[in-house]
């Protein structure tokens, strides 16, 4: 299982997605500006139904109902758009974040491989020196 999971992040081309993780985040930022500075339309102005005197004056009524129901549904339409691309927003930093800290960490295993390396090769020398020596 765990060589499937390796074999994976193998594959996934870091640097094309270190690249664009700032685009991302930048976008994102961009959707909450543009969403953001919008304002949400107003329920007060939504005029009364009056008391029907005629059926034309109660379908004006139910179409004045209606329209009411439309606006306030279009206002936590707009409000849920609005908490949705904060969220966007706040997963795009913590993406552009995480892939930095990916980053760093591939760069320390390489050093620690390097590292490691080195060391075995210092211990086969010495191994061989030992064994030439005796």
């Amino acid at each position: 299982m765990a060589i499937g999971w390796m074999m994976l992040l193998q594959n996934v081309p870091w640097a094309d997605v270190i690249k664009n993780a700032p685009k991302v985040a930048d976008g994102a930022k961009k959707l909450w500006n543009t969403i953001g500075s919008k304002t949400t339309p107003d329920e007060a102005d939504t005029p009364d139904p009056q008391p029907a005197v005629s059926t034309e004056a109660e379908a004006i009524a139910r179409l004045q109902k209606q329209l009411a129901k439309a606006e306030a549904a279009t206002a936590e339409l707009h409000a849920q758009m609005l908490a949705s691309s904060e969220l966007i927003t706040a997963l795009a930093e913590q993406n552009s974040l995480l892939i930095r800290r990916i980053e760093l960490n591939r760069l320390r295993v390489q050093w620690l491989t390097g590292a490691v390396l080195v060391v075995a090769g210092v211990a086969v020398a010495s191994f061989a020196l030992v064994l030439t020596l005796t």
